[in-house]
């Protein structure tokens, strides 16, 4: 008899699970008096850059830095537009607002809920510098139909693949397709640290000399400081963290993508629930699950009633939050509206047992009957 109570995520199950490695390895961290950009950053930098197929990765504090280094790296800032998705994380445009630049939003697919690359043509102006694909929910975005959009225009390409650790893109993992890519090592990411934590992969080393400056106060020579940076280092002990977990990722995404499967199999034609759809081309990691429905908000709450605990990602779209609202108040995003007010995070992640996610269908099934 399983418990009535399903977490939409349980970090802690993750610390369990490697219990004594960790504490085996953040003690090694602490007795070695080095706390930032020491040996345990640099080894996971090279790790992970080898996991992404990138030349080169460079560990920062957060997913936001993240982004928002890795546009100053290429000196995008006032006057400049970037392209990004309207139905994704802030972050995304806070990146770009941090730099001085526009956010152009654009249109998702809906079924995807990625950017749609037929709609990008349209919005490129003299400004455009960049387009951002977000891998949205672990999904990878169509990059290559991205590109033929650009054309042989000069616009940068970047990944945000805060969501997408170990997705794959036509057999290549995210994080080496295109200009740099961003991510995120928040602890509820399918890599995930017990804190903050980002990086950005590159293959160009000049880029990736500038982000190592930018993150570390513009100084490639302690006390001698050449352009403006920031403090944003990821921490000795979060590396130590990554680099265990990094070892469990896939066999971690692939329970996510054993669980989407049942979720694939027993919510097909039921009500007006619709089903995130995958392209044959993309290997999806399942960061989350995400349905869509016109009773969002009731079905919310039934689900809470018996016991499942779901989120929405995300309930305000970025054009129709405070931060945004006077800048883009008069534009029309339906797509993102929509999405808004119908998408429902389902339960997934390593930790849950295939009898809880056959309870979550069995449970939305009588929600519809």
């Amino acid at each position: 008899m399983i418990s009535k109570t399903v977490p939409f995520l349980d970090v802690h199950a993750t610390y369990d699970s490697l219990r004594d490695e960790i504490t085996k390895k953040v003690a090694a961290v602490l007795e070695s008096g080095h706390y930032i950009l020491g040996p345990e950053c640099q080894a996971f930098e090279r790790e992970f850059a080898n996991f992404t197929g990138a030349e080169h990765c460079i560990g920062v504090a957060n997913g936001l830095d993240a982004i928002t280094l890795m546009l100053q790296a290429h000196n995008i800032g006032p006057g400049d537009e970037v392209i990004v998705p309207s139905n994704t994380f802030i972050a995304t445009w806070l990146a770009v607002s941090m730099c001085g630049a526009t956010p152009v939003p654009c249109e998702p697919k809906i079924g995807t809920n990625n950017i749609d690359a037929d709609k990008i043509a349209s919005l490129i102006s003299p400004k455009t510098r960049a387009v951002i694909a977000v891998h949205l929910y672990g999904q990878p975005a169509d990059i290559d139909s991205i590109k033929l959009s650009i054309g042989d225009k000069k616009i940068l390409l970047f990944e945000d693949a805060a969501q997408a650790h170990g997705a794959k893109y036509k057999t290549k993992n995210v994080g080496s397709l295109a200009d740099g890519a961003a991510f995120s090592f928040y602890p509820g990411k399918n890599l995930g640290a017990f804190g903050d934590g980002g990086c950005v992969t590159v293959n160009d080393v000049d880029v990736a000399k500038r982000i190592r400056s930018l993150r570390n106060y513009g100084s490639e020579k302690k006390y001698y400081h050449d352009v403006l940076g920031s403090n944003s280092r990821l921490d000795e002990i979060q590396a130590a963290v990554l680099r265990l977990k990094l070892k469990t990722l896939p066999p971690w995404n692939a329970r996510r993508q054993q669980l989407a499967a049942i979720y694939q199999t027993k919510l097909r034609n039921i009500g007006d629930l619709c089903l995130p759809e995958t392209p044959v081309w993309a290997d999806p990691v399942w960061h989350l699950y995400v349905v869509r429905t016109a009773q969002r908000d009731k079905m919310l709450d039934y689900l809470k009633d018996q016991g499942i605990q779901c989120l929405v990602h995300y309930p305000v779209a970025p054009h129709r939050s405070g931060a945004y609202s006077g800048l883009y108040k008069n534009i029309s995003l339906p797509i993102a509206d929509t999405l808004s007010s119908q998408v429902l995070s389902l339960p997934i992640g390593p930790h849950l047992s295939t009898e809880q996610v056959d309870y979550v269908c069995d449970r939305i099934s009588a929600f519809f009957r």
